[in-house]
């Protein structure tokens, strides 16, 4: 069985998937057999075919280098740019959990370690009709870790703080928190790290500037962020 991580967010766009990107090249480089994998990913383009590109998913690819296939990494495309819920009830298409899990336990009997991307903020729902799912249904169904990422500029203490809050709350896992678009030298960042850290007792484990082509994380470091399943 794989290794798993869940990278969650303080909000959307804050850079999930850039960092993503590069903690899958990470593995890439040292030679692992990894994985991602994203249960809903809406916001997405159509070829001339018709058929949706998985956006995120081919961003990915295309950063870490993994030769996955698209088609292994997202079982919930939509081309809808809204929260993940919403955009199943325009097209017709609800998210299921079980799809979602099965999708997830292949990879992890297939790959060494796998990395699941969620949608927006941790409290961005995948299904809100008559069933509720969110993504900590998928975190806790698996047992999973979790890493933040927050952008490191104003508004961060905030976001952030709220965020592992409410992750404790629920007795999910935080492994560490990632900052994104930091600025070396700038006062603000510098102390958004240290209140953000003071403030909930969870590690910045890195800070990401912009234009940043490798995560600056110790493999080790990274690899003990990954843990086997601890429910199923």
């Amino acid at each position: 069985m794989s290794k798993n991580l869940f990278i969650t967010g303080t909000g959307t766009d804050v850079g999930k998937t850039y960092i993503t990107g590069l903690i899958l090249k990470k593995f890439r480089e040292r030679g692992q057999k990894a994985a991602y994998y994203k249960a809903a990913m809406s916001g997405n383009e159509r070829r001339a075919d018709g058929a949706l590109i998985p956006g995120d998913a081919l961003y990915v690819q295309s950063v870490s280098g993994i030769s996955q296939p698209l088609e292994e990494m997202c079982p919930y495309v939509y081309e809808t740019a809204a929260s993940p819920h919403l955009a199943a009830r325009m097209e017709g298409n609800p998210v299921d959990m079980e799809r979602v899990l099965e999708g997830f336990d292949r990879l992890c009997e297939t790959y060494d370690y796998v990395t699941a991307e969620g949608s927006g903020g941790i409290l961005c729902p995948l299904r809100f009709d008559g069933q509720k799912l969110q993504l900590e249904d998928f975190i806790n169904a698996r047992g999973l870790g979790c890493l933040i990422v927050a952008d490191a500029g104003l508004g961060a203490i905030n976001a952030a703080v709220l965020t592992v809050e409410y992750m404790k709350a629920r007795q999910i896992p935080v492994r560490g928190i990632i900052f994104n678009h930091y600025e070396e030298g700038n006062p603000l960042h510098e102390d958004n790290r240290f209140i953000c850290e003071s403030m909930t007792g969870i590690k910045v484990l890195s800070c990401v500037r912009d234009g940043d082509t490798d995560l600056d994380m110790p493999f080790e470091l990274l690899e003990s962020l990954y843990a086997e399943e601890a429910a199923g």
